[in-house]
């Protein structure tokens, strides 16, 4: 590959991290002016922001009204954890694992709940397990996208509306990009910095009927921290569904997430959210095509993430390097993106084969990737080894 010269245009915002994400076009530090910062959060203006965070979330995403959302601390694995320790253990359980998040919650019910009837259904990076070997009978947990691989599930077929064991979702780099079944989904749960490019902190839980029952029937033999407890007295404590959160939220996070909620309004809705991130995706594997030098972890479109985009170093000369080899090229890439300030933070997550990861949720404009790829171009060109090149 010979030099290529530096491209003339420059991405708008080179923000393509997969976490925290990306701000909503048009944000601004202003627009929290109207935050409820020095109030309690249990105070009647704090106790009606979280209501209305909570109210617009349920309306955006068409969850049904029978269903509970709680705002919950510790991002999204404070979420998932809530729901594994809380819910586990009354039936058996099958764990899907294809990334790292998914092997960690494998680790975590294995090694720290210590559960004996546990089936581990896995497939390596790029892949999916067979879904059709998950059980009706069991309960389940997963990711809806594989937020290191690159890698969705493509529906909720293969769960069945007969189930008698409960879906338990890590859903956060799918929430508000893809379309989540609420009725193959017992409990969801997501972080505000993904999809929506809030702030880190804050975890969003949301419990069927099926799961609330599970909930007040069912006490785990293991001790609950605080902030785990959804129950007392063998009762939901319903506070924690209206905004009582368990713990003190960042007000200031509250405020940017209502923020970005009423811009998910004013564009469309969750429509919109989620074709703004399909087109994203769309412009990367129309690129992909064309370059010749980078492909997809995923390889099956079908299964193909619109959100967290994994990209592989195809070229034969870099593709033939051992792991340590592609990793090095992959570094150079990204350090010579950001030195130039046009890309930030799009290596591949630390435990994924070596590549880059570019984020195509929806706070991201479809213009700001097309100008970033002759720089991803023109790096690759810059940094792929001369023995190589030649």
């Amino acid at each position: 590959m010979t030099a290529i010269p530096k491209p003339a245009t420059r991405p708008h915002f080179p923000h393509f991290s997969s976490g925290p994400c990306a701000k909503r076009p048009g944000w601004t530090l202003a627009l929290l002016a109207d935050a409820a910062l020095g109030r309690s959060h249990r105070s009647k203006l704090g106790k009606a922001k979280l209501g209305e965070l909570i109210d617009r979330t349920r309306a955006i995403l068409g969850i049904p009204a029978d269903y509970r959302i709680g705002i919950v601390p510790a991002s999204d694995t404070g979420a998932v954890e809530m729901a594994l320790w809380s819910l586990l253990g009354a039936r058996g359980v099958d764990v899907l694992a294809w990334e790292s998040f998914g092997a960690g919650w494998v680790t975590d019910i294995v090694k720290q709940l210590k559960l004996t009837d546990v089936r581990t259904l896995e497939a390596p990076y790029g892949k999916l397990p067979d879904l059709k070997q998950v059980s009706p009978d069991r309960d389940v947990v997963f990711t809806w996208n594989g937020t290191t691989s690159g890698v969705r599930v493509p529906n909720g077929d293969w769960i069945s509306a007969k189930r008698e064991g409960l879906t338990i979702c890590d859903a956060t780099s799918a929430a508000f990009a893809m379309t989540l079944p609420w009725d193959k989904l017992d409990v969801t749960t997501w972080s505000w910095q993904k999809v929506m490019g809030g702030e880190g902190q804050h975890g969003m839980i949301v419990l069927s009927p099926r799961a609330v029952e599970r909930l007040t029937s069912y006490k785990p033999a293991w001790p609950l921290p605080k902030i785990f407890r959804l129950t007392q007295g063998g009762k939901l404590i319903e506070g924690v569904f209206k905004g009582e959160t368990i713990n003190t939220p960042s007000m200031l996070a509250v405020e940017d997430q209502l923020d970005a909620l009423r811009w998910a309004e004013r564009i469309g809705g969750l429509s919109a959210l989620m074709a703004r991130s399909e087109a994203n995706l769309a412009a990367i594997e129309k690129w992909a095509a064309q370059a010749g030098w980078v492909g997809f972890l995923a390889e099956d479109k079908a299964i193909r993430s619109c959100t967290s985009i994994c990209l592989t170093i195809s070229d034969p000369a870099v593709a033939k390097l051992d792991a340590e080899g592609r990793a090095a090229v992959s570094k150079k890439l990204v350090a010579a993106l950001e030195a130039e300030k046009v890309a930030y933070d799009i290596d591949a997550y630390r435990d994924a084969p070596p590549g880059l990861r570019i984020w195509g949720g929806a706070t991201v404009e479809t213009r700001d990737l097309e100008a970033l790829f002759p720089w991803l171009d023109w790096a690759y060109a810059k940094v792929k080894p001369k023995a190589a090149a030649a």
